[in-house]
């Protein structure tokens, strides 16, 4: 167990059940193709198949396209070490782009990096594999908010 590991505090022991219903509703990521399939405290993983949908002009991976997949990792990291009537959305995101996306599919993996009441922060790594070639195309910086019941119920007054 890696120092992060042992800082990390579920407040939720149902946080993947949870998440498994959320994404259900996740409709964006459907439309994307993302598929969320490693759900662990403090970290998600998830893959994409890429398809021409996914290109930018020149053929490689639309930066969009990798900065929604790390955003997803990321987010739904924060949303393993909140309390159940909680809710996370994404307050800041910073993504450094290292190579270019070409290739067969996307792995990206969330993190979080540091937990705290009103703000997780966290990371994410989007690998690029070509065949067997495994690549580190971008990695994001996220400041994840959490969302109390009493502002969900200020929202919809």
């Amino acid at each position: 167990m890696s120092k992060i590991e042992k800082m990390i505090k579920v407040l939720n022991p149902n946080f993947k059940s949870r998440i498994e219903k959320f994404l259900e509703r996740q409709y964006f990521m459907k439309l994307v193709g993302f598929d969320l399939n490693v759900i662990e405290a403090g970290t998600t993983e998830g893959w994409l198949t890429l398809t021409q949908e996914h290109q930018q002009q020149t053929g490689l991976v639309h930066g969009g396209v990798t900065a929604t997949v790390a955003d997803i990792v990321a987010g739904f990291a924060a949303y393993t070490v909140v309390p159940e009537d909680h809710h996370v959305v994404t307050g800041e995101i910073k993504i450094s782009y290292f190579s270019k996306g070409k290739g067969d599919r996307l792995h990206a993996i969330g993190k979080v990096i540091k937990q705290g009441r009103k703000l997780n922060f966290c990371e994410a790594e989007v690998w690029c594999l070509d065949g067997e070639k495994r690549t580190l195309i971008a990695k994001a910086t996220t400041t994840m908010a959490t969302i109390f019941p009493e502002d969900i119920s200020r929202a919809k007054q």
